[in-house]
Order: structure tokens, then sequence, then C-alpha cells
């Protein structure tokens, strides 16, 4: 699984996991063999010493799960908020993508709809349904297909970023080239392109060693897999995000030097946040990814468990914020959430006044200039 939580680190020593090569229990027997000694945790609860096994040892001893319930609150938490919170986004952004037929738009709609997808997939599926609820008590077969998606929803979501970086650098840099080539068909185009291609990438990830259960040392697959994961969504768009940003920053001055005055537009500043936050969110993950591969297995140890805990926390924290970013840059989005909540306010409004009930079909407050209803 992409994350996942320390639940199944607390189930009783019934409990069966797969180790690669053979299936040991708890309580240090084979499953299918005779009993076996078990070596004793050190003094600090990490497991065995170092020169009796080393810190990849054969015989696992998992480490306690500090965080508790804490994930399961959170992840709760992040679900309840950040699901409806994006569907209103969702919402808003469709209105404008309409209206204006602007790029950045349905960038912003496709890259909405993607933390959506994530949210349900991963967060709820994933770290609550199967990590928390079944305990992971799921044929490996499901465990492994769920991968696929869970990672092919990460690509998109982090490409598309990548598609709107690329998008605004184009306006700003080489405006009348991208005016010439942007339409609604061509951005629709290349967001479905990005999609398919999330989809097929995931596809490997099928093969995902699940990082809580990772008691053997890594295979080359294993290590090719995870270091995939963190090219393919950190290392690769964060240079794309740093390159192009920085372009972006340089026109803007050299504006400002030659006398003109740089006007960052909404779509800009929107960019800069959305990708600022994407680095500074999964910068842990792709931290502890590295040092778990090399170092410590989440397993043996409860800082690295602990560690873990915390960056996927941090990492899906980034499907829940872009909304609170939206409202604080742009006073057109603003706008147009407040008209969706008052276009759905409006019907519950009308379906509460008794029948024979005249309303006043202008609907729109006095003072306001003519048109502004449209």
């Amino acid at each position: 699984m992409l994350g996942g939580s320390c639940r199944d680190s607390q189930k009783s020593h019934e409990v069966t996991y797969d180790s690669g090569p053979r299936s040991m229990t708890l309580e240090g027997r084979e499953a299918d063999g005779p009993p076996r000694a078990t070596l004793m945790p050190t003094a600090n609860g990490s497991g065995p010493s170092q020169e009796l096994g080393g810190h990849w040892p054969e015989i696992p001893e998992r480490s306690p799960c500090v965080a508790g319930v804490i994930p399961v609150i959170y992840y709760s938490i992040l679900l309840g908020l950040g699901l409806p919170v994006n569907l209103l986004t969702t919402v808003a952004l469709t209105r404008l993508a309409t209206r204006t037929r602007k790029p950045s738009y349905y960038y912003l709609l496709a890259l909405t709809a993607s933390d959506i997808v994530t949210q349900v997939v991963i967060v709820f599926v994933g770290f609550l349904l199967q990590g928390a609820v079944l305990a992971r008590q799921v044929p490996q077969a499901v465990v492994r297909s769920a991968n696929i998606l869970e990672f092919a929803t990460n690509h998109a979501s982090v490409w598309i970023a990548v598609l709107l970086t690329v998008d605004r650098y184009s306006a700003l840099c080489h405006p009348l080239r991208h005016r010439a080539a942007s339409s609604p068909g061509r951005t629709r185009r290349a967001i479905a392109t990005v999609l398919g291609a999330a989809l097929l990438t995931g596809i490997p990830f099928y093969w995902w060693l699940d990082v809580w259960r990772d008691v053997d040392p890594p295979s080359m697959l294993d290590e090719v897999l995870k270091w995939a994961h963190c090219f393919t969504v950190y290392f690769i768009p964060c240079g794309v995000f740093l390159v192009t940003n920085l372009a972006i920053v340089c026109r803007l001055r050299r504006k400002s030097q030659s006398g003109l005055r740089p006007r960052v537009g909404k779509s800009t500043a929107i960019l800069l946040g959305v990708t600022t936050l994407f680095a500074l969110l999964w910068a842990p993950r792709i931290f502890v990814m590295l040092y778990h591969l090399y170092v410590a297995p989440v397993h043996r140890d409860w800082r690295v468990h602990l560690a873990l805990d915390v960056a996927n926390m941090a990492a899906m924290l980034n499907t829940a914020v872009n909304f609170g970013l939206y409202c604080f840059v742009s006073k057109t989005f603003r706008a147009t959430i407040r008209e969706v909540v008052h276009d759905a306010h409006l019907p519950c409004t009308l379906g509460s006044r008794p029948e024979g009930t005249v309303v006043d079909p202008a609907l729109k407050p006095p003072g306001l200039p003519k048109g502004a209803e449209r």
C-alpha cells in the first residue's frame, strides 16, 4: 500500500505477515513449520542487538506503534472536511472554466478532481478502510490491485500540476505563442493524456512491497520501485517547478527593472502557492522512504515507524489545502463560491415556503448594477 497505518502492529499474535519467501508470525514461528526461538528485544525496544542480526534481521520483532489512534482520527477529519471542500471547489471551477474557457481553470479543475480521487482511494480505502477497519485482512491480490489505483492517482495529481506550471510559463514568457496554441480542446487532450499516462505508470507498482511488512533486505525490484516512486512524484516534478517558477520570477523582475509595473496574475500566484505547498508537504515522505530503504526498516525502529506516519499525514494534507489557497488569492473564486452556496441554498429556501407563496423572480439584492446577475 502507498502509505498505510500502524494499526496492524497492534493486532494479536495470531496475525500472519508476508515477509517474502517465508510467512512468519509475530511469535517467531514459521506458518507451516515447528516453533522457533524468538530473539529478545534490546533495552530500547527496537529488536535484537546489532551483533545478533543487524538492522535487517531474519526474525521480525515489530516496533511499537507510538502514534496510536492519532492517524485514524487525523484521516477521518481530513476526509470529512477535505472531501466536501474539494467538491465545492469542483463546482466553482467548472463554472469559471465554462465562462472564461481559460486553460488554467481546466488544469485546476483536473487537479481538484485528482485530489478527490486521492482522498477516496488512498485516505478512505487505503488508510481508513483497509488499514484501520479491516486491519489489512484482505486478499493480497486486492491489496496489490489497489496499489495501482493509489500510485496512479498520485501521479495524475502531480503531473497535472506540472501541466499547469508549463501553461503559466508559456503564458508569461511566450504570450503570443500561448494565445495561438491554447484552446479548451487542446487543454482537455493534454489532461486526458496525463491521466492515461498516470494509469500506465501505476501498473508496475502492483509489485510494491508494503513498507510496514518490509522484513527482508530490499531486493533489486524494491529499490527500483522506491526510486521510481521518488523520481515520478517528487524529484522530476519539483525540478520542473523550480526551473519554470524561476523563469517566471526572472521575467517579472526584468519587467520591473525596465520601468514596467509587473503584474502577478491570480493564476501565477496560485501556481506558486500550489507548487510550494506540494514541495514542502511531500518532502518528509520522500526523505523517510529513502531513509527506510538504506538505513532502517519501519517494522523494527519505532522512530522510522512514527516518522513515516507523520510524513504520510503531511503528504495527504496536500489534497485539502488548495481550497484555502484559491480563496486567499482569487477574489473571483471567492465570489464564485458565494454564488454556488447561494444557488445551493436557494432551492432549500424555496422548498420550505408554504404553498401559494409568491416569490420575487429577480432574487437579487438592491443596488446591483444592471447585468450583474449574469
